[in-house]
């Protein structure tokens, strides 16, 4: 009885899934939904990401990601998104995360985000859309700080930190627009 409970909870089941992963796999459907509102809007309504259900292969199942791509109307894996498309995926499941915290937590709110690069994958376009997502976050409160070194961001970020690398270290200034 202890060796099949012990089977069970430890992933040696027709799902592949073990109970650690079964907890984070509830949690992740609810980041997923919230992270669908931002992707949807910052995709113009092509991409939504899914929790894979189906069970494939030996290793644990229960967390990998499928897209649904309603121009096709086809489910693929995450994988198969290019450098701009995963940029959003990858920042709307950031968004996802912090909106779900925010509403379990009640009185905690994550007013500060960070992203690091991604910015040079992005087409013009894909920029633009990134870029008024982003300053939608802002304008409701969140400080966004972004690390880049796409030259485009520095004529539309008001505000930013410039560091320069030198032979004697780096040097850090503040620029304003």
């Amino acid at each position: 009885m202890y060796q099949d409970l012990s089977d069970i909870t430890s992933g040696k089941n027709p799902q592949r899934m073990s109970f650690e992963r079964y907890v984070l796999s509830a949690y992740f459907e609810h980041i997923l939904e919230y992270a669908n509102i931002e992707l949807l809007k910052m995709s113009n309504g092509r991409f939504a990401l899914y929790r894979k259900q189906a069970v494939k292969g030996a290793k644990q199942q229960g967390l990998d990601l499928s897209v649904l791509d309603y121009e096709t109307g086809i489910m693929r894996d995450i994988q198969s998104l290019s450098g701009g498309e995963s940029f959003k995926a990858a920042l709307s499941l950031a968004l996802g995360l912090s909106s779900m915290i925010q509403s379990y937590a009640g009185g905690i709110h994550m007013d500060t985000m960070f992203i690091d690069e991604g910015f040079g994958t992005l087409d013009p376009d894909t920029l633009e859309l990134a870029m008024e997502t982003l300053v939608q976050l802002q304008s409701s409160g969140r400080l966004i700080g972004m690390i880049s070194h796409v030259p485009e961001l520095k004529t539309r970020i008001p505000a930013h930190l410039e560091v320069t690398r030198g032979d004697d270290g780096s040097t850090a200034k503040f620029v304003i627009n």
